[in-house]
């Protein structure tokens, strides 16, 4: 570990993120927006483009997906349908990244929380899939406050619990 476990003591909380810092879900995202504008009548956009959509929930990724010319009713449609599919399928190629495991078993014991722009419960779910769950004290989505990260909301909720 890069911190020197002395540093971690003053520590009280540690905040992770999901998508794209504890787990790669970047295959099952694409494959989901792909899905979605297959059911549209678009053509499928390449994954490393999808990949850059992604971070800052639902409504922007469907946005930047369907192009700068989406009606707001399309994309409310768009997201209903990415949604629908991403639910039954946000586990069939998402991996833990590298030494996940092992960080987070060495940090065990501290005060840890999940603050992602994702919905709680596909976090949660996640999270148990992939055997984390049981690290966190506190999973917050995108569906937790009236705004998502990049807002502090969630930060102050955490340090308040």
């Amino acid at each position: 570990m890069l911190i020197p476990p002395s540093t971690l003591t003053e520590i009280e909380l540690l905040i992770f993120d999901l998508d794209g810092t504890l787990v790669d879900t970047k295959m099952d995202l694409a494959l989901s927006v792909n899905a979605m504008r297959q059911q549209m009548g678009l053509s499928p956009l390449p994954h490393e483009v999808i990949a850059t959509y992604v971070g800052h929930g639902v409504g922007p990724l469907i946005r930047r997906s369907l192009g700068a010319n989406a009606t707001d009713d399309a994309i409310e449609r768009g997201s209903e349908l990415f949604v629908e599919y991403y639910r039954h399928h946000l586990l069939d190629n998402t991996t833990l990244y590298p030494g996940v495991p092992e960080a987070l078993a060495e940090l065990r014991g501290r005060k840890m929380a999940v603050l992602t722009n994702k919905p709680t419960d596909m976090s949660r779910e996640i999270l148990s899939g992939l055997g984390l769950a049981s690290y966190f004290d506190f999973v917050y989505g995108g569906d937790s406050f009236p705004q998502k990260k990049p807002e502090p909301m969630g930060v102050w909720k955490l340090m308040e619990d």
